[in-house]
């Protein structure tokens, strides 16, 4: 079996960016296996070259470097991440009164759409909510187990004496009416069963209490009860647990030959703030440089930071100084929680399912084979 040298390792790593084209981003017949190479299923060597770094961490946002994987698994990751962790999301709307300018369909389209968080104990508790054909029908109805009850009964009126400022020419909509704005924080959770045991560590609401969902004015009234629903990203967007859940290549920056003085200036603004740093040229490297001693010099300081927008390939005087490029392994995962999950939590949680998937076709396997 042949084996590979250091410097072919990297080359296999790197997707080249050119001024106008990428080369070497194409994959392999089956992605990491070469021809005439032993690539035979080694733990040991998934457990020294998988890592994973956090950059940032906040409950609704993280950022963090998943190292050492196929493109293929990271890309299962941010799949599961959108479509396959369950969350809450109003399904079903029931209005009795709706007297505002809004239509009933795009009341209910706001409604299902404001993202919901609960305590992940009663998530983890409730089922899927399955809705009944017409063989079995007056069975299949919202129980406390699959279905949570939401309330909004809001009517707008006249403040006391609003009528008569209006008439000298107040027109500030809070010294005038009462209830004329409508918030998720209006949204009242009515629990039913066990659901209020279930969910005391944390009971069902809108993620945001200030998201508007419509205006009001004196004599228009809203009543409505609301259908609360266990769901994935794959039936409805509005289930989706992330606002994004996307990856990109770590970007690498090679400067071949020095870049000094004005032209370092240069090179920097060509790339987003923080990407190049400039250094002062110490006394030993102006003899091996050719130039005069604390003349600024341009050094990579995050390529992270970088964009790939290729700026610097415009300009002829950095065309043979610079080799952009992109690292095939190294994926930079950025994902935004809706607010059910934690962000960071979303992705342990996509990892779990993914173990659970590839158990499910492992059975499937040895079923086949016995």
């Amino acid at each position: 079996m042949r084996v590979p040298s250091q410097a072919e390792l990297q080359e296999r790593k790197r997707v080249q960016i050119g001024i106008e084209t990428t080369s070497n981003a194409q994959s392999t017949d089956f992605p990491g296996h070469w021809p005439g190479e032993n690539h035979e299923w080694n733990l040991d060597y998934i457990k020294e070259n998988l890592n994973v770094k956090f950059h940032t961490s906040t409950p609704f946002d993280s950022e963090f470097s998943l190292i050492g994987i196929d493109t293929s698994v990271a890309n299962a990751f941010r799949r599961i991440l959108l479509a396959e962790i369950p969350t809450l999301a109003i399904e079903t709307v029931f209005i009795y009164q709706n007297t505002s300018v809004m239509q009933d369909e795009v009341l209910a389209h706001r409604l299902g759409l404001i993202p919901l968080q609960a305590s992940r104990r009663g998530l983890n508790w409730m089922k899927w909510y399955q809705k009944p054909t017409e063989e079995d029908e007056g069975s299949g109805a919202p129980s406390d187990y699959n279905c949570a009850i939401l309330r909004l009964n809001v009517k707008c009126e006249w403040q006391e004496g609003g009528l008569q400022r209006a008439a000298r020419g107040e027109t500030d909509p809070d010294k005038l009416y009462v209830n004329h704005s409508i918030y998720a924080r209006d949204l009242q959770w009515q629990a039913i069963g066990k659901q209020a045991e279930m969910f005391a560590d944390g009971p069902i609401q809108a993620v945001n209490p200030d998201i508007l969902i419509m205006k009001l004015r004196p004599g228009q009234e809203i009543e409505l009860l609301m259908h609360a629903m266990k769901g994935i990203g794959q039936d409805h967007a509005k289930f989706s647990p992330v606002a994004t859940a996307s990856y990109r290549l770590l970007p690498t920056i090679d400067i071949m030959k020095p870049i000094i003085g004005a032209d370092a200036k240069k090179f920097a603004r060509c790339f987003p703030k923080g990407v190049i740093r400039l250094d002062s040229v110490t006394s030993e490297e102006a003899s091996e440089l050719d130039c005069k001693e604390n003349e600024v010099k341009a050094v990579v300081a995050n390529p992270m930071r970088d964009t790939v927008s290729r700026e610097c390939l415009r300009h002829a005087e950095f065309k043979d100084k610079v080799k952009l490029g992109r690292v095939r392994d190294h994926f930079i995962f950025r994902i935004e929680s809706t607010g059910q999950w934690e962000s960071e939590d979303l992705f342990l949680e996509s990892v779990k399912l993914l173990k659970v998937k590839c158990q499910r076709m492992r059975r499937g396997l040895d079923a086949m084979m016995n």
